[in-house]
């Protein structure tokens, strides 16, 4: 059953346990990513904050540092445990959450075994990775099986960002997520682009957040090296407009007056999806955002709401299909 026109789809809210939240600290992330602290999070409040701005479901995911820090036989672990969590979320409260797996990279053996389990298994929408996984990016060739098997699967991979590798040296104190997750994710999408990957893996349907970072501004400036100091890309010839067109992005953050409407003049409307960014953003910043959502206009009869739900809905068909 299709969702009424004013709902909200949520492809980018998180969730913590208290068990997760043990283990990043224990590895040293007592202010994950510059930031002051750790969120708190419960499934009352999701659904509380959820029914107040009329978002009919939410898919949740763990958000940077990951899952990862350090051990692969502890990241292994870890991840499988938050991975059943959400999926008990999931089946406790049909219709209102969905679920985007971790991974525990840069393990790859362990995330191949853990995306098999996940979808098969646990029946998650999709698995989530990280911008960067302990400095390599995704056009790194070591990732190259889990992007065939994700090809293979046309699997929904939600990419956060997190923080570069020695962030001290250019975040100058300031929480990384306000300026780095925002380089980063364009670092990401240029890394994708350029390698090839996305035009070897034309089934990956890949999203990123935050309105596409500085991608609508950097779009013609990635394009101009591409061709004017080719370096072997593999990219089928293709423009990187033409190929980061074919991205999802989601509009967290800060989205009017000005980040999605450039986003939409560089790459259209049909690929922009709503995230909230909860529980890392707090709930009154979540309602200041969704204020200028709702108070902006999109041209033709949609609006910003039933827009990014419809498109919501051809990513994720069992999402329209719910009661």
């Amino acid at each position: 059953m299709a969702g009424t026109a004013d709902e909200l789809i949520d492809v980018h809210a998180h969730f913590v346990t208290d068990s997760y939240v043990a283990s990043a600290r224990a590895a040293g992330h007592a202010h994950p990513d510059g930031m002051p602290g750790w969120p708190s999070w419960s499934t009352e409040e999701h659904l509380r904050l959820m029914d107040e701005h009329h978002i009919r479901t939410s898919l949740l995911s763990i958000s940077s540092p990951g899952t990862h820090f350090g051990d692969d036989a502890a990241a292994r672990a870890l991840t499988r445990q938050v991975n059943e969590h959400a999926a008990e979320l999931v089946r406790a409260h049909p219709g209102r959450f969905g679920h985007f797996a971790s991974l525990p990279l840069p393990d790859v053996d362990g995330s191949l075994a853990e995306l098999a389990y996940a979808l098969d298994e646990l029946g998650s929408d999709g698995v989530t990775i990280e911008t960067n996984a302990h400095g390599r990016y995704p056009g790194d060739p070591h990732f190259e099986p889990l992007w065939a098997e994700l090809d293979r699967r046309g699997t929904a991979v939600f990419v956060h960002p997190t923080s570069p590798v020695h962030p001290e040296t250019v975040a100058v104190g300031r929480p990384r997520p306000m300026l780095e997750f925002i380089f980063d994710s364009t670092r990401a999408v240029s890394d994708l682009v350029l390698s090839g990957v996305v035009n070897r893996f034309p089934g990956v349907r890949w999203i990123f957040t935050h309105g596409g970072g500085t991608l609508p501004l950097l779009i013609d400036r990635i394009e101009l090296f591409r061709t004017a100091f080719p370096s072997g890309h593999q990219d089928g010839g293709r423009s990187v407009r033409e190929q980061v067109s074919e991205l999802w992005f989601d509009i967290a953050g800060t989205p009017f007056p000005r980040q999605v409407p450039a986003l939409e003049e560089a790459f259209g409307s049909r690929r922009i999806l709503y995230g909230s960014d909860c529980c890392w953003t707090p709930a009154d910043a979540v309602a200041r955002q969704i204020a200028s959502i709702d108070a902006a206009i999109q041209p033709g009869p949609a609006t910003w709401r039933s827009l990014t739900s419809a498109n919501a809905r051809r990513l994720f068909p069992r999402l329209d299909r719910l009661g």
